[in-house]
């Protein structure tokens, strides 16, 4: 009876696995084609004419590279910033006593209430007006501003299960607050970090709205941005689109590789102090 439950749970699960792994393999076969079998002659087997141009022709003429880089550079950038400042802000309102703790927090938090698109206008309106819009600083700004709620909510929520006798012991060997907190403290905190940075990274790489209204020239356009403006009035080379949007994916895959074991970790941590 046990050997069939298992049985039975494994089909489960690789079922599971096939409906989680077909969107992939749709889009990266879809990225070999061309239009003619996108849409009629084969839709969903592998390509017959295995069009790797499409790669090589949307990192050169389409700009993708350009485009993937400037993504870099934002969604890495939002991430570090953002890791920094709830890095040392959760410290101080979670294991600090001081007046204001709660309202801060609270003021940070409604950040999360705020919606994205009610913001837009009067952003715009204000970067326009700083002469901010339009460059990288224009961008990022928005980017670390709405990333901070998310990312300092998890990490309070971390910091206020770690033991304070931890940090009494370090204190009462003459450590710092500073030395505290670099040493003993940031090395525990690295699942939760790394479970906010995930959340940031997807955030900012995969935003479309701000970088769509916020800048106006290519050389500072995302790669979300840059593979809308593949679609042409009259024609369109999917084939190139479905290029770009593997290009586009395969950053949020191998960060999720590296940190998944990280948020695993975090997951648990939360759940035994819970």
């Amino acid at each position: 009876m046990k050997k069939v439950k298992k049985r039975i749970l494994f089909i489960i699960l690789i079922l599971i696995a096939i409906a989680q792994l077909f969107p992939l393999y749709w889009l990266i076969t879809f990225s070999l084609k061309s239009n003619i079998e996108i849409f009629g002659e084969n839709v969903l087997g592998l390509p017959k004419d295995w069009r790797w141009i499409n790669y090589a022709t949307a990192l050169s003429d389409g700009g993708v590279l350009r485009y993937f880089l400037n993504s870099v550079f934002y969604s890495g950038t939002t991430v570090a910033v953002t890791g920094i400042i709830t890095a040392m802000a959760g410290y101080a309102i979670a294991r600090m006593k001081w007046k204001l703790n709660n309202f801060v927090f609270g003021f940070f938090a409604l950040g999360i209430m705020i919606p994205t698109q009610a913001a837009l206008l009067p952003l715009f309106q204000v970067l326009d007006k700083l002469g901010l819009k339009g460059g990288y600083i224009g961008l990022l700004i928005p980017y670390i501003s709405f990333a901070i709620p998310m990312s300092l909510m998890i990490l309070v929520s971390f910091y206020k299960g770690i033991p304070k006798e931890m940090e009494e012991a370090a204190y009462i060997d003459g450590c710092g607050v500073i030395r505290c907190f670099g040493t003993i403290i940031l090395p525990i905190i690295k699942p939760a970090l790394a479970t906010a940075s995930i959340f940031t990274f997807l955030g900012s790489w995969n935003e479309l709205m701000f970088a769509n209204t916020l800048v106006d020239s290519s050389d500072f356009r995302t790669l979300p941005v840059g593979i809308m403006s593949f679609s042409g009035q009259y024609s369109t080379d999917w084939g190139l689109i479905g290029a770009a949007m593997v290009i586009a994916t395969l950053p949020t895959i191998i960060v999720y590789f590296f940190l998944s074991n990280q948020v695993q970790e975090s997951l648990v941590m939360g759940a035994v102090k819970g």
